[in-house]
């Protein structure tokens, strides 16, 4: 199962007529994110995160390379530079997303995109509604009976306390600790 999380521009709102502009965000490795960094902030519009990721792979390859590191080991350390940015992609884009002034609106766990957004929107709209047609809203009735009520189970006194009159690891209030 994965883990989107749903965001919705703030200005907007977040009602029926916006909600053709929420994201999903699939949560862990992104392939296309390692393998194609650029490429992928890109796509996705993270322009100050791509700024950012040129920024440190140019001082990453300047640094090694002064530093007199081996081909082998520059394409170690691209590779988990790689890696670091897949794991990490998802972070950034909802890094983006918070600095735009989107709100975060809920988690949702599918497995794949259309039953997280199909999930989504059946509690959002229930949401919307309210708790009257809300299919998995419980009604408690009366509040709950208090204590002093004879002949319930819950108004017998307690058991009695053993010898000491404590429980636990200090047999005496106040005692040596």
């Amino acid at each position: 199962m994965r883990v989107y999380t749903v965001h919705a521009p703030v200005g907007d709102g977040a009602d029926l007529a916006a909600a053709d502009k929420f994201v999903f965000v699939r949560d862990g490795f992104h392939f296309w994110a390692a393998v194609a960094s650029v490429i992928w902030l890109l796509w996705h519009r993270l322009w100050l995160a791509l700024v950012g990721w040129i920024i440190f792979i140019t001082a990453v390859q300047f640094g090694m390379s002064a530093l007199g590191a081996s081909r082998g080991t520059m394409f170690v350390v691209d590779v988990l530079i790689a890696i670091l940015m897949g794991l990490e992609a998802a972070s950034l884009r909802r890094w983006t997303l918070s600095r735009r002034n989107w709100r975060q609106l809920d988690v949702v766990v599918a497995d794949d995109q259309e039953a997280a957004e199909r999930r989504f929107f059946e509690r959002w709209a229930a949401k919307q509604r309210g708790f009257a047609n809300d299919q998995y809203a419980v009604d408690r009735g009366a509040p709950p009976p208090t204590r002093n009520i004879t002949g319930q189970s819950f108004s017998k006194p307690p058991p009695p306390l053993p010898q000491g009159g404590i429980i636990g690891l200090f047999p005496e209030p106040g005692g040596p600790r």
